[in-house]
């Protein structure tokens, strides 16, 4: 059985290297200013795509990513690990989308896609840790949602069966396909590059990056069609202008604080109950905690 699956992925900033800069005045994050990684959770649920793929010969895997153009770096890391071909959604109107707009321009490039049997996309983002894309997609598209996954058992019969980590236990669920399926960070990890994938692909670009490419470097990714990555606009996939970027995000940033927390005082408490819980009220009066 041949599948086609979608695999949602995000190129975010590295909230590990977060800075003064990371942030601009209207509430948008600064991405020029920080390290831009793989989405971590998306990366298993990558896995779990792979994983498909490999029990089912003929099936293919196309990474789904909205961004800016250097986006193409996730779908070439992609590419390297096993995926077969990437889409970047890509076009300045795109631009501040909450995850009300984010969802529905996604939604409107999976409709563009069209034939698919299942999506999978990490639980969150590490840059909004919302865990509202992904469902928000499969209601849009009207299609079950399956989230919380750890492992997908089995798939087979028009149907998925995906093992789900709550916060106290697990438990093993069934869909009908098609379907989307977001995947935890507990799943298993992503598999590495393979060489020989590394070697072919690590000239594939999108076409904003090939349009900067030397004529004969051009030339060269032209003739094989297999290093073209398709970068798709919010017109080309009949995007409504009032529901993508800023101008369909209802979510808006009021204000920014920097808050540095330093050590003022110290305050050293017997081995007594009473003081330690005169020190905890105190805490949750001036907000330190609560």
């Amino acid at each position: 059985m041949s599948l086609n699956i979608i695999v949602l992925a995000k190129q975010v900033p590295d909230t590990r290297n977060v800075g003064k800069d990371a942030m601009k005045e209207d509430g948008t994050i600064n991405r020029a200013a920080l390290p831009a990684i793989f989405n971590p959770e998306d990366l298993n649920a990558l896995e779990q795509a792979l994983r498909i793929k490999d029990a089912n010969p003929g099936s293919k895997v196309t990474l789904l990513t909205m961004g800016l153009p250097r986006a193409a770096e996730i779908i070439r890391e992609a590419i390297y690990r096993g995926a077969d071909a990437g889409i970047v959604l890509t076009d300045r109107v795109l631009g501040g989308a909450d995850t009300l707009a984010t969802s529905y321009s996604l939604a409107q490039a999976v409709k563009k896609f069209g034939n698919y049997d299942i999506i999978l996309g990490g639980r969150q983002a590490i840059d909004g840790d919302t865990a509202q894309v992904g469902p928000q997609i499969a209601e849009k598209l009207g299609i079950p949602q399956v989230t919380y996954a750890e492992e997908i058992v089995s798939l087979a019969d028009g149907y998925v069966t995906v093992l789900r980590r709550l916060e106290h236990g697990v438990e093993t669920v069934k869909a009908p396909l098609p379907c989307v399926v977001t995947v935890n960070g507990s799943a298993a990890e992503c598999r590495p590059r393979n060489a020989r994938r590394l070697m072919k692909y690590k000239y594939a670009v999108s076409t904003s990056e090939k349009a900067k490419l030397s004529d004969e470097d051009r030339a060269f990714v032209d003739a094989r069609s297999y290093l073209n990555i398709d970068e798709w606009s919010a017109a080309y996939v009949d995007a409504d202008p009032a529901q993508i970027g800023l101008a369909g995000s209802p979510t808006k940033v009021k204000a920014i604080e920097n808050v540095v927390f330093t050590a003022k005082e110290s305050r050293c408490l017997d081995n007594d109950d009473n003081q330690i819980e005169e020190l905890i009220k105190e805490l949750i009066t001036n907000h330190t905690i609560g």
